[in-house]
């Protein structure tokens, strides 16, 4: 199914998103008919916007975002279930960088159940000819030329997706998400300080987890090597859903145990 696409305003190729990548985005989650995390997305976002000192409307409260999405998506377009990518970006029409308005496009993805697991595993490989960095904009999603480099070096050898290292040669994170490892009844999750992304998704399943003593949930420094020690892997992705990881290069992932427990956290929502 195709993408739909809203924006504020016409859009103009003049716009600082086109020109210079001067924006942020963050994903909101529809799930049977009706948001969900909106809270948690809702901050991420005016967290996102005051890292890259852009100017926050006084008109971007919750409620404002929780009508929109209603209004436009939910109710206009009828879609039950889906990721609206959102990206707000800065114009050019302040005295300073810092006083400019904004105004925001966003896309809509519908899918079955942005809860569930992906049908089929990934097949992941490392890079290291780049790497991505490790500092306070690394964890929010901005423009990456790194992220666009590692899509094509993916789709040029039949991958789906590469895993990223930051400068000191250990695991950030893919392309598209964020990994986690699974080790006996550990689940290992790169740390933010390594250049792994915020991502509500990601945090509201750990927490769920961690609340239900379902896993051992530890964030680490993960060397490469690591990755092949791993017995299940995981990408959560705000931007696309939830992946299990087949095979990383030779090696090869069961899928099953990662299944359950994403099912279980599925059926909290539930209740």
């Amino acid at each position: 199914m195709e993408n739909q696409y809203f924006t504020s305003d016409e859009l103009s190729v003049k716009n600082r998103a086109f020109l210079w990548g001067d924006s942020v985005k963050v994903s909101f989650f529809v799930r049977n008919g009706g948001l969900i995390m909106d809270e948690e997305c809702y901050f991420f976002l005016m967290a996102s916007m005051r890292k890259m000192r852009l100017n926050i409307p006084l008109t971007y409260t919750l409620e404002f975002f929780q009508n929109l999405f209603q209004k436009e998506i939910i109710e206009g377009k009828g879609v039950k279930n889906g990721i609206i990518n959102f990206q707000v970006f800065r114009n050019n029409d302040g005295v300073t960088l810092a006083k400019s308005s904004v105004s925001y496009f966003y896309e809509v993805m519908e899918m079955a159940d942005v809860l569930a697991v992906h049908q089929r595993p990934l097949e992941l490989d490392l890079i290291k000819e780049i790497n991505v960095n490790n500092n306070l904009l690394s964890n929010i999603r901005v423009h990456c030329p790194e992220n666009i480099y590692g899509v094509i070096y993916a789709q040029e050898n039949d991958l789906d997706d590469v895993i990223l290292l930051n400068p000191n040669k250990r695991i950030a994170r893919t392309t598209a998400g964020n990994l986690l490892f699974l080790e006996g009844d550990v689940i290992k999750v790169p740390k933010q300080t390594e250049g792994a992304y915020i991502s509500p998704l990601m945090e509201n399943f750990v927490t769920f987890l961690h609340k239900n003593n379902l896993a051992d949930i530890q964030e680490h420094e993960i060397i490469a090597f690591e990755s092949q020690k791993a017995e299940e892997i995981l990408m959560i992705s705000d931007e696309k859903g939830i992946f299990s990881v087949g095979k990383i290069r030779n090696k090869t992932f069961e899928t099953s145990r990662f299944s359950e427990l994403v099912e279980s956290w599925k059926k909290s929502f539930n209740s």
